[in-house]
């Protein structure tokens, strides 16, 4: 039988073939290591830059004592990053309230003029200000529209000819001249 057999004990010798008596044994080297410096390792620092900074780029160019300096600076200001709790982030007077109205809008007839320029436009001064509604399209989208069904209670209704077209017609002109 032709293969290499290995057998790891403590010696490491390992076999060729079907002859178990024939040991050969792998050039071991026993090394003193010496340590000159051991480094504090910050494991919480550690535990940022594996799970915070895995997907983030950092430049080649930088030594290793500047990324380190990087990595700790990135760390000690990290509330001031977006996070799954604040996803605005978390400076300090920066906050934004955002607040939801989730009232009924008022109706037309209990509304201020949005401006005071609305009071003038002359004989449109009773029309109120149209309600905004929003409509569901087939598409699953909805829009912004206007409701003016108000207007039309306004509105005076064309009896003539000439008022519906607003152009003076040959007949009206005769009696003119």
């Amino acid at each position: 039988m032709y293969g290499i057999d290995l057998h790891n004990n403590k010696y490491r010798y390992f076999t060729i073939g079907d002859n178990k008596c024939q040991k050969f044994s792998f050039l071991t080297f026993k090394r003193q290591i010496t340590v000159n410096k051991v480094s504090p390792v910050n494991l919480q620092l550690e535990k940022f830059k594996s799970e915070q900074l895995k997907e983030a780029e950092i430049s080649l160019h930088l030594t290793d004592k500047q990324e380190n300096e990087l990595s700790s600076l990135l760390y000690a200001h990290r509330g001031a990053f977006a996070s799954d709790k604040e996803p605005l982030g978390a400076i300090i007077g920066d906050e934004v309230d955002i607040i939801l109205n989730i009232e009924r809008t008022y109706p037309p007839l209990m509304r201020r003029p949005a401006y005071p320029e609305i009071s003038k436009v002359g004989h449109n001064e009773e029309v109120e200000i149209t309600t905004p509604v929003i409509v569901a399209w087939h598409n699953g989208k909805s829009r912004k529209v206007g409701d003016f069904r108000a207007l039309n209670t306004y509105t005076v209704q064309a009896d003539t000819q000439y008022q519906k077209s607003k152009l003076p017609l040959l007949k009206y002109l005769k009696q003119c001249i």
